[in-house]
């Protein structure tokens, strides 16, 4: 692809808008030219997600229109004339978050697909449920979930409420690489086929999660007493959390600087409340009111980060790992207790997440499923038991701080998890104890896991290539072990292959994607995928062990021999 001769084409095309033409013409830089026009800013099962600016790799409108105008296409081949249920439309409080809805509203308007576009900003787990109350054909939502300021995304959601399928998401895709000229895609955002989405969408939701919750009880005595402290870190969240939280009267104070809808986010380095740094000033806050507990949710409140008081009274970021866990167990305990445990209860999780949810689902005699990361594959899960009846699904979660209770969405949600959360800090309250204090005898009882995550950041239009290409070479390196545990067998995901260290293979029977996992003796792992949303490489090390000193002795050896591995590995190229 001649980048060159694509970037002049574009700046002197007279359909460009007067900023996308200043931008342009103001770049020096080869290399940038290069990156915004030598490839086109890929459409895969999540949709788009770039950095913002003008050029065929980047998030404009220009690739947004070329986007939508490809699913109308495909929206028009439904059965039935299907597209005539329309799309919803959602959006964050990102850079041209609104204005990239409205470009989408236009093209599909345009095509004759009617569309119902939220007012104001509204979570992924609201945009989820909205598609299925609405009995919508398809659903978008502009996010880049919880990337840094620079980016934004586009998500595309299926009839289900979940994250297009594979399958429907290649049919897309066919049609938007036929538009090869992307300025060449309109849209009508005066059309009277674009409409708001109704108010009671909003009101029916939150009344769905208030039938979820688990300890009425402990929220009555204990909740109008709790110290919490959310922060929406200048995203959807603000809204939806706190009014769950005041609806089964649990006392929450905001923290008001990050309340503001604003896409730089000013206050934080990075949007991810994964990080405690995310947190601090949530943190702050709580020590000034001696709080219990904070909570942080992203951009698009899809991911629930948290912090709580440990036995010295410090506040501790939790992993997603822990946070599930924790969320596992009581949610568990309480159906068990209150004795609505389904008999066919089934768990779901990310394959990366941790080896724990194992020990604590076999303890309750409850089958647990693993996915692909992708929350998509988790909501796939529940289509399918909803369809068969099989097993009945009660709780999914992704290491990545994604969790999920109920069907009413389809996608990782925030404002749910938030909410149980929170009763299960009035729970164990009123039952004298704290949640690390519970965290702890989880440990105690079911053997202590350490559970980290690194990744490697890469760059350049090669970004995924030379990520995949890391991923490959693992595939046939010989390794025995990591550090002192021993490798019992190796997954390749991207061949559905198990192979064990005896030489016998077997079918892994889940969706495919590029990722090596090795299983390690006593329940450990190892593995490494490439990002599908950022130019990073990522290991997960899950090592569980005796105790915690055990535990980071041997994940400090098992890095240590990754890291030579992967230098090997460069060094015979």
């Amino acid at each position: 692809m001649d980048y060159s001769r694509l970037y002049l084409s574009w700046l002197s095309d007279g359909r460009l808008c007067e900023e996308a033409r200043k931008e342009l013409s103001a770049i020096a830089d080869e290399k940038e030219k290069e990156y915004r026009f030598g490839g086109e800013l890929a459409f895969g099962t999540a949709g788009m997600r770039g950095l913002i600016g003008y050029g065929m790799n980047m998030m404009n409108v220009y690739t947004v229109r070329r986007a939508t105008q490809g699913l109308a296409e495909y929206l028009k081949t439904l059965p039935g004339r299907g597209y005539e249920r329309g799309v919803v439309i959602s959006y964050d409080t990102r850079k041209n978050s609104r204005l990239f809805a409205e470009a989408a509203a236009g093209v599909l308007a345009k095509n004759g697909v009617p569309v119902y576009l939220f007012d104001r900003v509204h979570p992924v787990p609201m945009l989820s449920y909205a598609v299925r109350r609405l009995n919508a054909a398809a659903g978008i939502m502009i996010t880049a979930s919880h990337n840094p300021k620079e980016y934004n995304g586009y998500k595309v959601y299926g009839a289900d409420g979940a994250q297009m399928s594979p399958d429907a998401t290649a049919k897309v895709v066919e049609y938007i690489e036929k538009i090869t000229d992307y300025l060449s895609v309109t849209g009508d955002g005066q059309s009277t086929l674009i409409r708001s989405v109704p108010a009671e969408v909003d009101d029916d939701y939150i009344e769905e999660l208030s039938r979820l919750t688990l300890s009425a009880e402990a929220v009555k005595a204990c909740g109008k007493d709790l110290k919490l402290v959310y922060t929406p870190v200048h995203g959807s969240g603000y809204v939806p959390v706190t009014r769950i939280l005041k609806k089964l009267g649990i006392r929450v104070t905001v923290v008001e600087e990050q309340t503001a809808e604003d896409p730089a986010f000013s206050t934080v380095a990075v949007p991810n409340p994964e990080f405690k740094e995310t947190l601090a000033l949530g943190i702050a806050r709580a020590n000034e009111i001696n709080a219990d507990v904070v909570f942080g949710t992203d951009p698009d409140s899809d991911r629930l980060g948290v912090a709580v008081k440990d036995g010295a009274g410090e506040f501790v970021a939790l992993s997603g790992n822990q946070v599930g866990i924790l969320l596992l167990e009581y949610i568990l305990t309480r159906l068990k207790e209150e004795r609505r445990l389904p008999s066919n209860a089934a768990v779901v999780k990310s394959f990366v997440s941790t080896g724990m949810a194992k020990a604590i689902c076999d303890d309750f005699g409850v089958k647990l499923f693993e996915t692909p990361v992708g929350f998509k594959f988790i909501g796939e899960k529940i289509k399918e038991w909803e369809e068969s009846g099989e097993y009945e699904f009660v709780f999914g979660f992704e290491e990545s701080c994604g969790y999920l209770r109920g069907v009413h969405a389809r996608d990782k949600d925030a404002v749910v998890a938030s909410m149980l959360f929170a009763e299960m800090v009035c729970y164990y309250t009123y039952k004298g104890k704290t949640v690390y204090g519970r965290l702890e005898e989880i440990y105690q009882k079911y053997g202590y896991v350490l559970d980290k995550n690194v990744s490697v950041q890469y760059g350049g239009l090669n970004a995924m290539k030379e990520m995949n290409a890391v991923v490959d070479a693992l595939k046939t390196a010989e390794v025995t072990k990591f550090g002192p545990l021993q490798v019992l067998a190796v997954r390749d995901y991207s061949s559905d292959l198990r192979r064990t260290r005896d030489g016998k293979t077997e079918p892994l029977g889940i969706p495919k994607c590029n990722c090596v996992y090795y299983e390690l003796e006593g329940g450990s792992f190892v593995c490494v995928r490439p990002s599908g949303t950022e130019p990073k490489l990522k290991f997960y090390y899950s090592i569980r062990a005796k105790n915690r000193d055990l535990a980071n002795e041997q994940m400090s050896a098992a890095k240590a021999d990754v890291n030579a591995l992967l230098d090997r590995l460069k060094k015979k190229e």
